[in-house]
């Protein structure tokens, strides 16, 4: 049964956790008085649309139905979860947590994308306190998995499960403190930003700079305690702060004092914004921003490490599934095509058509039975020939199946048929492919276990009705 969440306003973070529930399978309906919402959350949909399918190795569920809705009421009735997100105004908050709480499920989660306000404040006059809950998300919601978690207990373990779910990050907060954990970091950064700034020591875009080029990097894979546990040497956390502890008694900082944002200082900050970033709309500035966190998190994927490693873990339980029926065809991969996979010509290059070919050869492995703890055991399969042909383009954001054709599996023979389609149905691309059961210890070919010669038997059998490809 499908799941609903109900969005109440659709700007640029509503916007973002609608395209994160639809993308994840869940219908969702939005209210948000703009007259513009529609076109708003459409361009948001479509970012996302383009980039959060490319962090996964896998096909995401089918996208839910999104609509946007006339009244507060309309939205949150039969709504699984509720996420409010409108201006920082703790009366305007109030009111519509009152509205909702009117029209929805007492059972139904009531998270509020809040930056500051702890949920006592969240919850002053509520009819039902412990349903309303802070889910603090970070832009754009569809690409970054954290959310602070901040409230009850019982409704937050809820809440967890359900971002989990949807392949989020949740930090459960501790103690309701104001603007939770990562926003203090960010407001203390800022003040001594706009300080260097008000001082003329730095620009927008040096200050820029010295975070991309610098511990920004170190951040993004590591965070900041493990970081300096690194800068600690063999003798660790103790030893980095015995070093460098004392600085802080220094006065290198202005952390609680705040620069006045008189008219010439935020005019000063903005023109040089704009000689940084003015020549790029903010569609596109939005558009390089997801390419960009798209291609860092998936090399961390490739480590297994940080929010790569929470990718992968998502990718296995959207990967969890029933065996597929044999007798008919066998879809070894849906994935979309992700933009690090793209070149110069502005299609997929050629060495990512052997990925899918070695991607689409593990998943029939994995259904004969040689798995990795096959592999592990010492034995495996390795590719001695493939003949590939191109018919067609394949481009960023381009949801592809391969579909495969078990043509040999005796003794220590594997012949695969691979064929590449778009979602249009077109074959892109074909592969023959032919491979060898190997002894790992010996690196010479060898017969199979008998139960992966048994299930390539079983499945070649269940096939045998099936069409011969007609490309073969």
């Amino acid at each position: 049964m499908t799941k609903t969440a109900a969005i109440i306003g659709g700007g640029v973070i509503g916007g973002g956790w609608a395209a994160r529930f639809a993308l994840s399978g869940w219908d969702v309906a939005i209210f948000d008085p703009d007259p513009e919402a529609e076109r708003k959350v459409g361009e948001v949909m479509a970012n996302a649309r383009r980039s959060l399918p490319a962090l996964s190795e896998v096909a995401l569920p089918p996208e839910g139905q999104v609509k946007i809705v006339p009244t507060i009421a309309e939205a949150v009735a039969g709504a699984d979860w509720i996420q409010e997100s409108a201006p920082e105004r703790l009366e305007m908050k109030h009111k519509i947590f009152n509205e909702i709480q009117t029209h929805c499920y007492k059972d139904a989660l009531i998270g509020s994308s809040t930056s500051g306000f702890k949920p006592s404040e969240l919850q002053q006059g509520a009819r039902h306190p412990s349903q309303i809950f802070v889910a603090h998300p970070f832009n754009p919601v569809y690409l970054l998995p954290l959310i602070e978690l901040v409230g009850d207990d019982a409704t937050t373990t809820r809440a967890h499960a359900v971002l989990t779910e949807i392949g989020m990050k949740p930090l459960k907060v501790r103690k309701e403190i104001d603007a939770h954990v990562a926003d203090r970091f960010l407001e203390a950064v800022w003040r001594e930003a706009l300080w260097l700034i008000k001082d003329e020591i730095a620009t927008t875009e040096e200050i820029d700079d010295a975070i991309r080029f610098g511990f920004g990097l170190r951040w993004g894979q590591m965070g900041l305690f493990e970081t300096y546990r690194v800068a600690g040497g063999e003798a660790g956390m103790a030893h980095f702060i015995e070093q460098f502890g004392p600085c802080l008694q220094w006065p290198w900082t202005k952390l609680m004092d705040v620069p006045e944002l008189t008219d010439e200082l935020v005019q000063m900050i903005a023109s040089q914004s704009d000689a940084q970033s003015g020549a790029h709309t903010i569609r596109e500035l939005e558009r390089i921003r997801d390419d960009n966190l798209v291609s860092m998190m998936r090399s961390l994927k490739g480590r297994d490490w940080g929010a790569g490693a929470l990718l992968n873990a998502h990718d296995a339980r959207l990967e969890a599934k029933a065996e597929p029926d044999f007798s008919k065809p066998i879809i070894s991969v849906a994935r979309a095509i992700p933009i690090d996979w793209t070149d110069y010509n502005g299609h997929m290059n050629e060495s990512r058509y052997g990925q899918l070919w070695s991607d689409a050869a593990d998943a029939i492995m994995r259904m004969i039975g040689a798995d990795a703890a096959y592999v592990k055991s010492g034995f495996s399969y390795f590719t001695a020939d493939t003949h590939t042909k191109f018919r067609n383009e394949c481009h960023a954001g381009d949801n592809v199946t391969v579909v495969t054709t078990i043509l040999e599996g005796a003794g220590k023979k594997l012949r695969l048929f691979h064929k590449l389609k778009n979602a249009d149905g077109d074959v892109v691309a074909t592969c023959n492919q032919f491979l060898l059961h190997v002894s790992l210890e010996t690196r010479k070919s060898c017969d199979p276990a008998p139960h992966v010669s048994d299930k390539l038997t079983s499945i070649i059998a269940a096939q045998a009705a099936l069409p011969k490809p007609e490309l073969v």
